[in-house]
């Protein structure tokens, strides 16, 4: 190959062409259904509202201006890349070949990368503190009570086995946030003959870039678990979640409909929702009572 404009302005072309077909082709992301993309305008996007919702009030006199807390809560923009080198001897001799499934495999990434980035978070959960500056799974989240008192509600109830979550992804806002400033778009290219990268290292050079990151919305949306997956924990943490309540004893309502379980857990997860019978032969009461989302990231 001549390595002139348009024969170089081809190549990139076709090493587009390629990349977008990865990503086109790469298995549907399952975590849209558990993460509400956020955009964002700056480096460090703010989430203090998440701990004080308002609520509706009977308009009697004037207007009541329910002011709005804000938390220390953020979630800091990160950059993300991926870069490779295409040796100029290969591209000379249109040795090229194996270098479009190669291209392929960026668009790939740029689709499964940020979705193991997200069931990580999740995985992380137990360990990783969310807006009230406690773990997101943990036993003593602060709650106002009635009379205005701090008390301890827990969306954990331990364990030491293979986690499973119990989650309401019916809000606006899914108990995970995707924060995106710039997500993976065009192959970048630096193959000029005269660029830096060509003359020092024999070697043309194409990217992709973002700026995103990952955090946690409201816990009281989800529930995680190592107990064993059967019909008494499955029934608790559905108990626990339907009786969760907003500071000053407001019920929120939450209907968990989505439980997420590695590939380890899928045979207990469909006995438990699919089942028409429980193991004791007794008609089985959590038959079609959520979704059940199996997820290989989670493995």
């Amino acid at each position: 190959m001549i390595l002139n404009a348009e024969n170089l302005n081809a190549l990139r072309l076709g090493n587009s062409t390629a990349m977008r077909k990865g990503a086109g082709g790469a298995p549907a992301p399952l975590s849209p259904r558990i993460a509400s993309t956020v955009p964002s305008s700056q480096k460090e996007q703010r989430y203090g509202w998440l701990g004080k919702m308002p609520r509706i009030r009977e308009w009697v006199g004037g207007r009541v201006v329910q002011n709005i807390s804000e938390g220390d809560y953020a979630i800091k923009e990160k950059k993300f890349e991926l870069t490779i080198g295409v040796d100029r001897d290969d591209i000379e001799t249109d040795n090229l070949g194996h270098y479009a499934l190669l291209f392929e495999g960026i668009g790939e990434a740029t689709v499964l990368d940020p979705e193991q980035l997200i069931w990580d978070l999740l995985k992380a959960g137990f360990t990783t503190p969310c807006y009230d500056g406690q773990y997101f799974f943990d036993t003593d989240h602060p709650v106002l009570d009635a009379n205005g008192a701090v008390t301890s509600v827990a969306n954990t109830d331990g364990g030491a086995g293979t986690p499973w979550f119990l989650l309401d992804v019916s809000r606006a806002l899914k108990p995970l946030i995707k924060q995106v400033r710039r997500d993976f778009g065009d192959l970048v290219a630096r193959d000029k003959v005269t660029d830096d990268n060509v003359f020092d290292f024999n070697e043309f050079r194409y990217g992709v870039d973002a700026r995103m990151n990952f955090g946690y919305g409201f816990w009281q949306q989800a529930w995680g678990s190592k107990q064993a997956l059967n019909a008494a924990n499955y029934g608790a943490a559905r108990a626990a979640m339907g009786s969760m309540k907003g500071d000053y004893g407001r019920p929120l309502g939450i209907k968990p409909n989505l439980l997420v379980v590695p590939p380890s857990l899928e045979s207990a997860g469909l006995k438990l929702l699919n089942s028409e019978y429980a193991a004791g032969g007794e008609t089985n009461e959590w038959k079609g009572t959520a979704e059940l989302l199996v997820v290989p990231w989670l493995a």
